[in-house]
């Protein structure tokens, strides 16, 4: 049903321009073409500013699958409309090229840079990004993928020269309002709407094992809206120990007034947050997850397996601390070497609380299809929902292997950042 918003939102413009066109059927085709392309793009654009409503009820997972497929969607569209449509206007028709050509770039761009499609299946393409990005930060990406709003604006202007289609007024009104609400909603989102968020003041920031971070935030308020296993998108300021583009991290325990987010440093970013001092302020967007609305959609009496690669435990334990006097619960952790299982502690306190309904089951190097096996319980096979966070690449691999003992797809749920 999410999906069918690809074929709704473009539709009151192609209905009108049909209502009133006299152009040949064939050249009208293409024409609908290039507005549907149009539409598509503006549609990608309302779905970047993840609005936090939609998140509950699909997930970020799902809009930024949308968000980028509709990138995809947008330039075969746009192709057949300039390879099948012409005008008497050079402007017009440079503008086209400009902007196609710029589409296609950042796409492509964005398609290795910023989206799992590929890297997240490939290890060599995996390796290529990460020796890359020395040199094409995350940073510079965001703004290359920005790049999107001045290819939308130089397609309004090209269309705004067609004859053929600025004649007739109701279409162009109608144009300029899908144009100007999408964009508005995009400033308003990016630009102004960050100071109504929730800001917090750093007031702890320590190592867990060779690569990790427990930051934890004193909020100047409290998360109401705060769920188990929610994520959130945070900016620091007032630092220049780190950019200050938003980063999503999950939220390791239940609090609401104290957050507490455990951080694998593996990017250029995450590489430099033992540099940000306690005192640095925290402006945080969310909180955006469905972990716990699964949850609570599903049998209460089927066991939830919990299954965390590194960092990717954190929004598990937030589960864990919500759930384990109440739900049967399997937590697995894999973590890269003993030392790196820093929160053995916290998840002891847990298993003794929970009157025989915890386990906990640790493994050095990532789980197996063998020993997975070996370790799920019948049950849980047959009737748990299985929850996965963890590196992208991972997850797909767990994904997998989950299917192959005999888990059923639709019982299986992870949250991957990723267009």
């Amino acid at each position: 049903m999410f999906w069918s918003v690809t074929v709704v939102f473009p539709l009151p413009l192609v209905l009108t321009y049909d209502s009133v066109a006299t152009e040949p059927e064939q050249l009208r085709f293409y024409i609908f073409l290039g507005l549907v392309a149009y539409s598509w793009w503006l549609l990608a654009i309302a779905l970047s500013v993840r609005p936090p409503w939609l998140d509950r009820l699909v997930g970020l997972k799902s809009i930024y699958g949308l968000h980028g497929m509709l990138g995809v969607l947008a330039i075969c569209a746009a192709y057949l409309h300039s390879e099948n449509s012409y005008s008497p206007s050079q402007l017009a028709r440079d503008l086209g090229d400009w902007s196609f050509y710029g589409a296609l770039t950042v796409l492509s761009y964005s398609v290795f840079f910023m989206s799992g499609w590929l890297t997240d299946r490939s290890r060599l393409l995996l390796s290529v990004k990460r020796m890359l990005e020395k040199v094409f930060r995350h940073q510079l990406s965001v703004w290359i993928h920005r790049l999107n709003l001045l290819i939308v604006a130089m397609i309004w202007l090209h269309t705004h020269l067609l004859l053929r289609v600025n004649q007739h007024l109701s279409l162009m009104v109608l144009f300029d309002l899908y144009t100007v609400v999408v964009l508005g909603v995009h400033v308003w989102k990016k630009w102004i709407a960050p100071d109504t968020y929730l800001t917090g003041t750093v007031i702890g920031n320590e190592a867990r094992g060779e690569s990790t971070r427990k930051v934890s935030v004193a909020l100047n308020g409290t998360a109401a809206k705060l769920r188990p296993g929610d994520s959130l998108f945070l900016r620091f300021e007032g630092t220049s120990a780190v950019s200050k583009e938003w980063h999503p991290f999950s939220v390791t325990d239940d609090s609401q007034e104290t957050l507490t987010f455990t951080i694998s440093q593996h990017g250029d970013f995450t590489r430099r947050l033992g540099r940000v001092d306690p005192g640095a302020l925290v402006r945080l967007e969310g909180p955006f997850g469905r972990f716990e609305s699964i949850v609570e959609g599903r049998d209460p009496d089927a066991p939830l397996v919990l299954l965390g690669m590194g960092a990717g435990v954190a929004p598990l334990l937030s589960l864990t601390a919500a759930h384990h006097a109440t739900r049967d619960i399997h937590l697995l952790w894999a973590v890269r070497k003993p030392q790196d299982a820093y929160y053995l502690e916290e998840l002891e306190k847990y298993r003794a609380a929970s009157e025989g309904r915890l386990q906990v089951t640790t493994s050095v190097g990532r789980f197996r299809r063998d020993a997975l096996a070996g370790v799920l319980t019948a049950e849980e096979v047959e009737k748990g929902e299985f929850f996965i966070v963890g590196p992208n690449p991972a997850v797909i691999a767990s994904r997998r292997m989950l299917r192959r003992i005999g888990v059923g797809v639709r019982r299986i749920h992870d949250e991957r950042l990723t267009m």
